[in-house]
């Protein structure tokens, strides 16, 4: 990485506010600048044309449009289209224009891993936002590390940072490891020792149990037998009805239907009344608790990115929920009913600003100069911004894992209310690296 690069990987916040008089780029400019200040994009170009001797720089898009997770994918193709807006408006990468590629995953591990090779090989893409499904994530990694190809993946599975990850993967989000050490420490005390868990029968699920049974045992907490519900399954009382009478806390991992399924099934059998109920952001994405008739009533759940705008109140976050269209308490969009998959889709909006202040620092112009982005990647900071709404992080050097700040909520007359904020110093503290990607060949 040249000097230049390195220096460039710490950022520094934008203004607070933009100027009576400001065009729209120049305000894009300054607002977005936290994620990428001191890159060409932001300071230095002013010509209304893009380069046009290099032409557009291809990133492609990985995205679940069809199938199990498609309320989710909507937000993910949502966010992504407003940053590919917002960068092209504020001069484009390096003056180069940026060209989205998306491929529909159809929330399947196969057709995930085929629409990525079409996206790299077919449509040229130089760079990969990749998918929030743990199962295609974890395929997908092998495909683009073969064709030496940065891929940002969002889902939670540890392993796409850990024992599955390579030079070639990133996640600007949280996972598994860092969840577990968000949350087990103050659901331990506040909420009891004796936990039984029940998932979905696939990497997410499993990688949820295996990371906080780890840290509740190490913690003298009582681990019972899992409970994995094979996908697809709708009469969730045969697997309800196994949870021992013992349980303290019962640590649910869902998503969609399924989600719905085990809360409304498990207020029905008054689970709730005999035992803590906790969980982590997924179980509850694109779903209103006023739409599930208080199933999820007094419900703990972890958060990326808290859903209610008065739990990190600042301008950033403000405006991008007005371009996400959703309101300031519930996250539903204005004209439809749907509810915002916010601690999970955001990776898709601040994974292209990522990327390019990357691609800026590292003076990236065609493949051969890949190498030089993943080094710009490796230990990025990014501050408060329009480009990282959800809050100042860090790309850790060792592991491309990102440090972000969690939040532990509550759901009261059916709203989130923040109980603890979990702060990323916090939870760097107590999570060393495990592996250090720094060392593979490039």
């Amino acid at each position: 990485m040249t000097k230049d690069a390195k220096t460039t990987k710490r950022q520094t916040a934008g203004p607070k506010t933009a100027e009576r008089g400001q065009t729209r780029r120049s305000f894009l400019q300054t607002a977005l600048a936290g994620g990428a200040a001191a890159t060409t994009a932001y300071l230095g170009i002013t010509h209304d044309a893009f380069s046009k001797e290099s032409g557009p720089i291809v990133i492609g898009h990985q995205c679940e449009l069809t199938g199990g997770f498609s309320s989710w994918g909507y937000w993910h193709d949502k966010c992504a289209k407003a940053a590919v807006k917002l960068i092209n408006e504020g001069g484009g990468i390096a003056g180069r224009k940026l060209e989205m590629a998306v491929e529909d995953t159809e929330s399947n591990p196969a057709a995930g891993a085929r629409k990525l090779r079409s996206l790299i090989q077919r449509r040229k893409a130089s760079f990969i936002v990749g998918s929030v499904h743990s199962g295609i994530m974890l395929a997908s990694i092998p495909i683009a590390t073969e064709l030496k190809i940065p891929y940002f993946s969002a889902g939670e599975a540890t392993e796409a940072t850990g024992s599955k990850g390579t030079r070639y993967s990133f996640r600007t989000g949280s996972d598994t490891y860092a969840l577990a050490a968000a949350g087990v420490p103050w659901a331990m005390e506040n909420l009891g020792k004796n936990w039984t868990m029940i998932f979905p029968d696939y990497a997410w699920g499993h990688s949820h149990h295996e990371e906080h049974r780890k840290l509740i045992e190490a913690a003298g907490g009582k681990v019972n037998d899992p409970i994995a519900v094979p996908l697809g399954t709708k009469d969730l009382v045969p697997y309800l009805a196994r949870i021992p009478e013992e349980t303290e806390v019962l640590f649910s991992v869902f998503f969609g239907a399924l989600s719905v399924a085990f809360y409304t099934q498990q207020k029905s059998m008054r689970l709730d009344e005999k035992m803590k109920m906790y969980s982590v952001s997924g179980t509850i994405e694109a779903i209103d608790p006023r739409d599930i008739g208080g199933a999820t009533e007094g419900v703990y759940f972890l958060e990326n990115f808290p859903r209610p705008l008065e739990f990190k109140n600042d301008e950033y976050h403000k405006q991008f929920n007005e371009l996400m269209e959703i309101d300031h308490v519930y996250a539903k969009e204005k004209g439809s009913n749907r509810v915002m998959a916010k601690s999970h889709a955001w990776q898709s909006y601040e994974n292209f600003f990522a990327l390019k202040a990357a691609i800026e620092a590292s003076g990236w112009q065609r493949k051969k100069d890949t190498p030089g982005v993943i080094e710009a990647l490796e230990g990025l900071e990014m501050e408060n911004s329009l480009a990282h709404p959800q809050g100042a992080k860090v790309l850790r050097a060792e592991d491309h894992s990102g440090m972000i700040d969690c939040y532990m909520s509550r759901v009261e007359d059916s709203k989130f209310v923040l109980k603890k904020r979990i702060p990323r110093a916090e939870l760097e503290a107590k999570l060393p690296p495990r592996y250090d990607f720094r060392t593979y060949k490039l």
